[in-house]
């Protein structure tokens, strides 16, 4: 067994690990990445990129389902979910390739296997090809591993007819019903890629809403949706268990205190995902984790112990892929001696359900519940020249501005192409700006992002394009 003597270590490579991989190479600090699995993590390979691809690819489907009304008709339009998973793989396979050859041509070293601390400086690394086991030590050590799907009693995974996130994506077929554990982002987003494909939907969320955190407004307006499209939502509800019955599953559930059955053919379990440190030993280098198995961090990322840092779904909320890629990047520019801190005032939020949600910023109960008194800006799609030109008026834009000074504390999109409107509102939260500074930016016509200066102006009493409320404070 040799010893490997490094100035960084990095383990896991998703999208808080590689990004900090690569900026450390790239100030010149010699290090090496470490990754048990497939490069690029969840996001790459079972998570982000897949589930958008199919996303995308079953919106196309039923966008043609419904173009009746723009003149155009689709004649023998099909679904082949065999042909779509490979179109994915292919997707996934260039992306996954692309982070290893950028990590290495870089400078930093790439290893696949896996990495146990045997102290607070070092790391034996087992790898994957069989060779024998190497310590690493390093000076500054990067926990990136990332995050699991939460399995709940009575429903065990077997990616055969109780799935995951991870088996949901692979499916390379369309099942006549299916059975959604969850109302919250990753169960919403891919219930409804199987839905419009044809998929009879059934959601059962245990709280009085779905999609809890985010504006409850452009919830809604998905709840909608998910009905219009023959779907069923179930609140306060909780799946107790299961049995099959004639070939069939039936899924037990108490609902307002009574037990009630639903039949389906497959069911997806998406009640969150919870933070992986089991099989790191990390005991071993006297890394504390809170009692949900997240490691406590400060601003650069450090844990209570010095040169060892983490990033990423481990840390905690939001667990989201460009909050860990940013993370991993503070921590290499500590690393490197820059002074450098993880002092982002917002981390936006996208929800590719349809229609999609993005947000950034305070919703108007937490500005209020923050002691800000708020004026409310908003604009409908169903207005937008650009919305109707394209056939996707659902939904609106809502800016919440302090009703003090008008600067702009959230921006709430639910419609079409949330997902790239929302970055004008985190400029907008990041800078410091004021809605007047949304409103007097020119915005190209005829596009969506208008509804963004719109709603902006909006909520100072200045639109044109809709009427504006006699200005008060909420």
């Amino acid at each position: 067994m040799a010893t490997i003597k490094k100035k960084a270590l990095v383990i896991g490579a998703g999208t808080g690990g590689y990004p900090c991989a690569i900026r450390l190479a790239q100030l010149g600090v010699d290090t090496m990445i470490v990754e048990k699995d497939k490069p690029g993590g969840v996001c790459l390979n079972v998570g982000c990129i897949p589930s958008k691809a199919l996303i995308s690819a079953t919106k196309l489907y039923h966008k043609a389902q419904h173009s009746a009304s723009m003149g155009i008709t689709f004649q023998g339009a099909a679904v082949d979910m065999k042909a779509m998973q490979t179109w994915k793989a292919g997707i996934v396979k260039k992306l996954t390739t692309g982070v290893q050859g950028l990590v290495k041509s870089n400078g930093a070293t790439y290893v696949n296997g896996t990495a146990e601390f045997i102290g607070p400086r070092s790391v034996r690394i087992k790898y994957a090809d069989g060779r024998p086991a190497d310590v690493v030590e390093a000076e500054n050590i990067v926990i990136a591993t990332g995050s699991l799907p939460i399995e709940i009693p009575g429903f065990k995974v077997d990616q055969k007819r109780i799935l995951d996130s991870t088996g949901a994506l692979d499916l390379d077929y369309i099942p006549q019903r299916m059975l959604c554990i969850g109302g919250g982002i990753i169960g919403l987003e891919l219930g409804q890629t199987f839905q419009r494909a044809g998929t009879k939907l059934v959601v059962l969320e245990g709280l009085e809403r779905i999609l809890n955190g985010v504006d409850k407004e452009c919830a809604d307006v998905v709840a909608r949706q998910i009905k219009k499209d023959g779907g069923e939502i179930h609140l306060k509800a909780k799946a107790i268990g299961w049995e099959e019955r004639g070939g069939a599953i039936v899924v037990k559930a108490e609902i307002g205190g009574e037990v009630q059955e639903f039949e389906t053919d497959v069911v997806l379990v998406a009640v969150g995902r919870r933070p992986i440190t089991q099989g790191l030993n990390i005991e071993k280098s006297g890394v504390k984790v809170g009692p949900r198995g997240f490691i406590p961090v400060d601003q650069r990322k450090q844990t209570n112990v010095p040169g060892i840092f983490a990033v990423g779904d481990v840390v905690g909320q939001p667990m989201l892929a460009h909050k860990a890629s940013h993370e991993g990047e503070v921590v290499a520019e500590v690393i490197a001696g820059k002074k450098a801190i993880d002092d982002a005032r917002c981390i936006p939020n996208i929800v590719f359900t349809e229609p999609e949600i993005a947000a950034v910023g305070l919703t108007a109960e937490e500005a209020e519940a923050a002691g800000h008194k708020v004026s409310i800006g908003k604009m409908p799609f169903a207005v937008s020249g650009r919305a109707m030109a394209i056939g996707e008026t659902n939904g609106f834009v809502k800016v919440i501005t302090d009703a003090a000074d008008a600067r702009v504390l959230g921006i709430h999109i639910v419609g079409p192409e949330a997902s790239d409107l929302i970055s004008e509102g985190a400029l907008a939260i990041e800078m410091g700006a004021f809605a007047e500074d949304i409103a007097l930016t020119v915005h190209p016509h005829p596009t969506l992002g208008e509804a963004v200066m719109e709603a902006a102006k909006h909520a100072i009493g200045e639109a044109v394009h809709i009427m504006n409320a006699r200005k008060s404070a909420h």
